[in-house]
């Protein structure tokens, strides 16, 4: 392939990314998120967790930014090389538009989201020393999508050149495994990293229009979704950091 004929490729790619405008919903593969449970060496064997934190991602065409917040209360259970995991959260988010441009029909700055849903998650482990090793877990959420950037999705999704998975009502499942580990001599100080590997179940509006070229292989990557998490425990207080397709930051305290 010559110079010419790349330079006419790389010209018809950005012609038609400004032409077409891709939505996909706003939790979409960003539903799951870590899950503290108490460990074997805990002296407590429930505890109740709450905790807040920033999430920042790009949207579907990789353009737009979303930013939102979000607030998460558990409770958490550990048994004989059994844990446990449930609980609820609250989205509140603001999606940036970089992709209509001023004076374009639907152009918009920006469009609020919210969202409410639930978690669960469970693991077996076996201890080592001071470390647990949750060698296969599953996690699952369900969220409620509301606001304008939902309204938005449906408003457009059978216009021409607009791509929208309107879908408000999302099921996330998936594996996990995890080590969990204190330092020497202080139960109370704990580290752990978690690696996830999931799917959003149900079927995606955008199969029949923005990916129809795609083969069952390249669909795989649309619908499988890796993500990695650090967890620290001081005493009490704990944090996240998780990254997949996003950058998610919490903080919070364990009752």
């Amino acid at each position: 392939m010559n110079l010419k004929q790349l330079y006419i490729l790389f010209i018809l790619a950005v012609l038609f990314s400004s032409c077409s405008k891709v939505y996909s919903p706003a939790l979409y593969h960003q539903d799951i998120a870590y899950q503290p449970k108490p460990a074997s060496f805990d002296s407590v064997k429930s505890a109740t967790y709450i905790s807040g934190g920033l999430n920042t991602y790009l949207g579907a065409d990789y353009d737009d930014m979303i930013v939102s917040g979000q607030a998460n209360i558990s409770q958490g259970y550990v048994f004989n090389n059994f844990n446990l995991a449930y609980g609820a959260f609250g989205v509140l988010g603001d999606f940036g538009n970089n992709v209509i441009q001023k004076g374009q029909p639907n152009y918009f700055t920006d469009k609020y989201f919210g969202a409410i849903g639930g978690r669960a998650s469970a693991n077996f482990f076996v201890t080592q020393g001071r470390t647990d090793i949750r060698f296969i877990g599953i996690e699952m959420a369900y969220s409620h999508e509301f606001g304008d950037y939902a309204n938005f999705r449906q408003a457009v999704q059978s216009q021409p050149n607009y791509y929208a998975d309107a879908r408000t009502n999302l099921f996330t499942i998936g594996l996990t495994s995890e080590i969990l580990f204190h330092n020497v001599n202080n139960p109370g100080f704990q580290n752990g990293i978690r690696g996830f590997l999931g799917t959003t179940l149900g079927y995606n509006p955008l199969y029949s229009t923005y990916y129809t070229g795609d083969n069952s292989s390249a669909r795989i990557f649309h619908d499988i979704f890796p993500k990695i998490s650090y967890f620290i425990k001081v005493k009490q207080f704990f944090g996240t950091i998780e990254a997949g397709e996003n950058i998610f930051v919490r903080f919070g305290y364990k009752f």
